[in-house]
């Protein structure tokens, strides 16, 4: 990763060599003439989503960090019976410990009803105790191979906002139609198999074709705990090191570590603008110490940190000159970079960078600006607590 080191790879995200670095360097999947389209909440996501899956004609994978069995997820579980009761062929990936909550008898209804269910490392462990630590927390919804959901949506009340007595939830996803939708399929169904061993005999029968239908290029970067270095990561540094005249960065759970904090301190050096919007309020406030603990560099820098008001933010987006987006999975942390099996979808398109540029300049508006001055007025108490929480940010 030495050629993050170099003061600026390159003006533009789309050029022939910058994208010979991304690949290289992320072992990202890379393809032209996309259709995308972003989805800036829940409630805009989740109808799209359910729409696509009542049109599959042939097959459907899915895999999610959280499915509750709330109103969001026996809206979910609807689709998939009535997909499979007409001849999908459906799967499902969850992870275990996500889904705790769920009862089992939700996806022995699913199984019952003609979908074919993996949890992923469900007890005993059979990979050791160790194993307990690792989550796939991937999110995806793909359809016949041409249409693919993703993000950082999980389903639920919470994300979807259609629940009552919830918080919200503030998220982001998007939908993409075109070629990187093989690439989304080939993840899942080698996941599937490294886990299960055994795939769909109707997976070998399909004759899926998906030709251009956009003008976006599309790049899928994965990662799990099973990489010697962490392409998530990689794939954000690169892209900050190519940014010529801004960064854009909203996520929730920020605890970044010294490479990538460099990373966004070189950016400015060199007259990029950096902003970030983090989380007012978390649901694991031992992460938003932690997170705090970074300000006081990024500030003094000259990174603007705003704290977005309202409800729980759980966005993890990126924009890099206007034009260059990342909307995943993957969090700012070190879960995500090294422990979680994540995806992330990386969108070259001035048309898509216009509308997560819009999006967060909505979101500046509902966030408050931290000043230096005012972070350094922190209590001592708080101070000694961002420096214990720090001890452990790894395992966060």
């Amino acid at each position: 990763m030495s050629i993050v080191r170099r003061k600026k790879i390159i003006g533009t995200h789309r050029a022939p060599r910058f994208l010979r670095i991304f690949r290289r360097n992320a072992e990202a999947s890379h393809s032209r003439g996309n259709r995308v389209k972003l989805y800036d909440s829940g409630s805009e996501f989740f109808p799209a989503m359910l729409s696509a899956l009542a049109e599959a004609r042939h097959h459907i994978h899915v895999e999610f960090y959280i499915i509750r069995d709330d109103a969001t997820g026996t809206a979910f579980a609807e689709a998939l019976l009535a997909a499979a009761s007409r001849g999908v062929d459906v799967s499902l990936i969850y992870d275990y410990i996500g889904c705790f909550d769920a009862p089992s008898a939700y996806f022995r209804r699913l199984e019952q009803g003609g979908v074919r269910c993996l949890a992923f490392n469900p007890p005993p462990f059979r990979r050791g105790l160790a194993w307990f630590d690792k989550r796939d927390h991937r999110k995806m919804a793909i359809i016949d191979g041409e249409t693919a959901f993703t993000g950082g949506i999980n389903i639920g009340d919470e994300y979807s906002g259609f629940g009552r007595g919830t918080d919200r939830w503030r998220d982001v996803g998007v939908r993409i139609d075109g070629p990187a939708v093989t690439d989304l399929v080939r993840l899942f169904r080698e996941f599937w198999v490294e886990e299960k061993g055994s795939p769909s005999p109707a997976w070998f029968a399909e004759h899926v074709s998906v030709a251009g239908m956009g003008d976006a290029d599309v790049m899928i970067v994965s990662d799990g705990p099973h990489h010697a270095r962490s392409f998530i990561r990689n794939a954000f540094r690169i892209a900050m090191a190519g940014a010529g005249e801004s960064i854009r960065i909203m996520n929730p759970y920020f605890v970044p570590g010294p490479r990538v904090v460099r990373s966004l301190l070189r950016a400015v050096r060199r007259g990029v603008n950096v902003q970030l919007i983090l989380p007012a309020k978390s649901d694991v406030p031992i992460v938003r110490l932690v997170g705090r603990g970074y300000y006081a560099p990024l500030l003094r820098a000259g990174v603007e940190i705003y704290e977005r008001q309202g409800e729980f933010l759980h966005a993890k987006v990126m924009l890099i000159d206007d034009t260059w987006g990342v909307v995943g999975s993957a969090n700012l942390d070190q879960r995500s970079f090294h422990r979680n099996y994540e995806v992330n979808t990386i969108v070259a398109s001035r048309e898509f960078g216009r509308q997560m540029a819009e999006m967060f300049a909505d979101d500046l508006r509902g966030s408050r600006r931290i000043v230096l001055e005012e972070h350094e007025r922190r209590g001592s108490l708080v101070r000694l607590l961002e420096r214990l929480c720090n001890s452990v940010s790894w395992f966060l």
